[in-house]
């Protein structure tokens, strides 16, 4: 019988205590070097691309001309307003921060529950990349494996039976600037709102058949996906390419390898050809323009889970937590904030609540600051790792600031608290925000 392998808590509290024991194997870089960077905790720094993104060439086929094509397409319609960033950015859909774009989240209240490409956040470590179909390929290699490296091209990767998951892919950060205008409290990092979310509907391969396919042996404990982005430099270290292990019992649960988002194939941004849903975990575990993947029979460790995507703060050990995997609870209003209302005239408030650890129970909101609450109308249906639109009616009553409240609860039976533990790096904000609108 095989062994049974641990759950994702358990797994993280092992990696941590094997990586300050010096029993985990930083995967590319020194560890001298991630315990220094660990010791500032520091995720501030600027962010710079290093090299250019090289992909090893195979046969042409027609599939794969015809998504490059695609993809090429979708890329072409209008410049960009942001470094690195291929398609349009109207001022309108997104905010742009750095080599990032943020959804207004106002702009949502258009589109249905699937979030279309047009209005997909973006989230850059560097630069978006130009592979390829028909130029790519995933190299799956390492220890625990029982043989050589395996390569799988586009057209493998489809040939293999195919699953589709709706899933929402959200920043870890996503809400971070709440922390200082709504909590007082300092954090380093892009200084998202809401919109570092999207939900699509993602169509590919399930990482398990290809990872049993290249020879998976029991002796794995870690499956490290590598995107083919540049690599990334902060505080005059080269990190390398983005990447971030993954447990083998979520590896082969529901992560897929997706080469389509709602029903078109992947657009560049998006991480086109081919890139990794991790369903209801923090963005960066879903690799973009996946290029290898390394089963390891040793525990690994990159700094994207040592110095990044951590908590450090006052409410945590020195070392910090865990390394982060499940995504909070939230909510946003699909209205724009400061947005002018009138007095006596009925409205109907929209948005949507999801979670990384159950699927949204209900919704409650306040229009008077959090002094009475109601129960919101929801429009879907719960599902995990997706959100829930909501409505309900309001007939502003007294003229001036209105401070709007949004409240969720999942079937775990997690609520939305008033305020969020602070950590340094503001992952994972989970209160209710303050939505300020003007009644006049």
């Amino acid at each position: 019988m095989p062994p049974v392998p641990p759950t994702e808590s358990a797994y993280d509290r092992m990696r941590l205590r094997q990586w300050y024991l010096g029993h985990a194997r930083s995967a590319g870089v020194e560890r001298r070097v991630l315990m220094k960077l660990l010791t500032a905790a520091s995720a501030a720094g600027s962010l710079t691309a290093v090299g250019a993104t090289t992909a090893r060439a195979t046969a042409p086929t027609a599939a794969a001309q015809a998504a490059t094509a695609t993809a090429t397409a979708q890329a072409a319609t209008a410049p960009s307003a942001a470094p690195g960033i291929v398609k349009p950015l109207p001022s309108d859909v997104f905010t742009v921060r750095g080599t990032n774009a943020e959804t207004n989240f106002a702009a949502l209240r258009s589109t249905g529950r699937l979030t279309p490409a047009s209005h997909f956040f973006v989230r850059n470590h560097t630069v978006t990349p130009r592979i390829a179909a028909e130029d790519w390929k995933l190299t799956v290699w390492g220890s625990g494996l029982r043989g050589p490296a395996v390569d799988f091209g586009y057209d493998d990767l489809r040939a293999l039976p195919s699953v589709t998951r709706t899933a929402f892919v959200e920043c870890a950060g996503n809400g971070r600037s709440y922390y200082t205008t709504q909590q007082n409290q300092q954090v380093t990092g892009t200084a998202w709102t809401l919109g570092a979310i999207g939900v699509g509907r993602w169509r590919g391969a399930r990482l398990g058949d290809v990872l049993r396919r290249a020879g998976l042996t029991r002796d794995a404990v870690d499956i490290l996906p590598r995107g083919l982005d540049s690599e990334v430099v902060t505080d005059g270290v080269n990190l390398g390419r983005v990447r971030r292990p993954l447990p083998p019992a979520k590896a082969l649960d529901d992560v897929i390898l997706a080469y389509e988002m709602n029903g078109e194939p992947l657009p560049a941004d998006h991480g086109f050809p081919v890139r990794l849903i991790v369903p209801s975990w923090v963005g960066v575990s879903n690799i973009k323009w996946l290029g290898d993947i390394e089963v390891s029979d040793e525990p690994l460790y990159s700094p994207w889970n040592t110095t990044l995507y951590r908590l450090f703060g006052d409410a945590y050990p020195a070392e910090g937590s865990a390394p982060l995997t499940r995504q909070s609870l939230k909510s946003a209003f699909e209205l724009e904030r400061g947005a002018t209302v009138t007095a006596g005239r009925r409205r109907i408030l929209t948005g949507r609540s999801w979670s990384g650890g159950a699927p949204v129970r209900s919704v409650e909101i306040s229009t008077d600051g959090g002094a009475h609450w109601h129960h919101a109308r929801l429009r879907d249906a719960p599902r995990p790792g997706n959100w829930v639109r909501w409505a309900t009616d309001w007939v502003p009553r007294e003229r001036g600031t209105a401070v709007l409240l949004a409240r969720a609860t999942d079937h775990a039976g997690r609520r939305q608290p008033e305020v969020a533990v602070h950590n340094t790096q503001g992952y994972l904000f989970n209160a209710v925000v303050h939505h300020e609108v003007t009644v006049v």
